[in-house]
């Protein structure tokens, strides 16, 4: 049983990160229709350069505004290069143009950054937490708690603030918030912002964990999409909940394949996806209705 407690630990603390970045898709899929398949690299991109400037003695806090910052500003370029297709209806190209500029920001970071993972230090220091015949690392514990807080964050202007029933009312209906005052293409320019800085900080607080390099983005972000899809693309808190459940499968399939399968755990997720997707098409929070003909 200890065992399995800490399998469940260790998934429930990767999911979290899964989740942000599931929750950043939902989110530009639910107010834009378009498939953003650039978000993991926002992780990959923030962690990257925190653990940059941490290695050349930066402040901790420094770098981290400074990463969050910088992956902001991407998210910015990024919505600019994508939302003119989408708006002329060419969804499928805005879709196409998220690969070829996750694709892109992969490269940059390979030729100014370089292959090499780079490290950084933990947010606090001290032995790792024991409870229950598990363990974990205190920066395990900035991971659950931060990502905790930016849901919580999230589902509060969601449901209430102006801005987040502007931008309900644009998932909704584009035309009908477009008639009542609401500029569409302002709401899409603030989710991508708000997706950035959601990958954004999942990639700082996982940087002490997993030492990033260049090659991460295009992972976390399919995992990230695995997780938006089990949950409901049209649900953020589905997305959530498809994060936690696709880290907590991935870790049991981890600790329990033979060492010389555990290579197969990576694809894990796909096939909860897949499975997802045979059983419950709509999500995983999504109640499946009918309609008498």
């Amino acid at each position: 049983m200890s065992e399995l407690l800490q399998y469940v630990v260790t998934g429930l603390t990767t999911g979290s990160a899964y989740a942000l970045v599931g929750l950043g898709i939902a989110l530009i899929a639910q107010v834009t229709g378009v498939i953003n398949f650039a978000q993991g690299q926002f992780v990959m991109l923030a962690g990257l350069l925190f653990a940059v400037l941490e290695e050349h003695q930066v402040p901790m806090v420094l770098a981290a505004l400074a990463a969050l910052a910088v992956t902001v500003l991407v998210g910015l370029a990024l919505e600019r290069l994508v939302l003119p297709r989408q708006a002329a209806g060419r969804t499928d190209q805005a879709i196409m143009l998220t690969i070829g500029a996750s694709i892109v920001i992969e490269g940059i970071a390979f030729v100014t950054i370089g292959t090499e993972p780079k490290f950084a230090r933990p947010f606090t220091g001290g032995e790792a937490l024991r409870f229950g015949g598990a363990s974990m690392d205190r920066q395990y514990v900035w991971v659950v708690g931060i990502a905790a807080l930016v849901m919580l964050a999230v589902w509060l202007v969601l449901t209430h603030t102006r801005t987040g029933w502007a931008m309900r009312a644009t998932a909704m209906d584009p035309d009908a918030a477009r008639l009542s005052g609401i500029s569409p293409s302002r709401m899409s320019l603030l989710v991508f912002l708000a997706s950035a800085a959601l990958g954004a900080i999942g990639g700082i607080v996982l940087a002490p964990l997993q030492s990033p390099d260049a090659s991460v983005g295009i992972g976390l972000g399919l995992k990230g999409f695995a997780a938006a899809v089990i949950g409901g693309l049209d649900r953020p808190a589905g997305a959530v909940a498809g994060g936690l459940a696709v880290g907590v499968v991935e870790a049991l399939a981890s600790g329990y394949l033979p060492s010389s399968q555990s290579g197969f755990a990576d694809g894990i997720a796909y096939a909860v996806l897949l499975v997802a997707l045979i059983a419950r098409p709509t999500g995983l929070l999504r109640r499946v209705t009918g309609e008498r003909v």
